[in-house]
């Protein structure tokens, strides 16, 4: 019988956000979930972020920020990944979000815009849907 592989999900953390709380958290629900994650710690670059999604062979990358930066932070991320022809890898995000920031990142394709509180279950099933196989 063939192994399926694990889904895998690179967690970041690009620039001065010092809030992890929420990154550690997710980390272990997915974790718990049957999920493969790896964590890219605090202050990544957008390129450190690509870089890691491409070597790590990722499924998806949940960013996360609390500084109210996700619509730059996810645009930057978005272009580097481009420049590696990994435009493909989909982008959920969660952290401080106004209605804005969410109608932003979805015009540029990121899903899964989600705010504190929101149920890990929830945050599995937007992962388990677009990714898919």
């Amino acid at each position: 019988m063939e192994e399926v592989r694990k889904k895998r999900v690179l967690i970041a953390k690009v620039g001065c956000d010092i809030h992890e709380r929420g990154a550690l958290t997710l980390l272990t629900a997915l974790s718990g979930a049957g999920m493969e994650v790896i964590y890219t710690g605090r202050y990544q670059t957008p390129e450190a972020v690509a870089v890691a999604a491409t070597s790590e062979d990722v499924d998806v990358i949940a960013l996360s920020d609390h500084t109210g930066s996700l619509p730059i932070i996810a645009e930057q991320v978005i272009a580097e990944l481009s420049k590696l022809e990994a435009g493909d890898i989909p982008i959920i995000a969660g952290g401080l979000l106004t209605p804005q920031d969410v109608e932003a990142l979805e015009s540029m394709g990121v899903k899964g815009n989600l705010g504190p509180g929101t149920p890990i279950e929830a945050i599995v099933d937007i992962i388990n849907e677009i990714t898919k196989r």
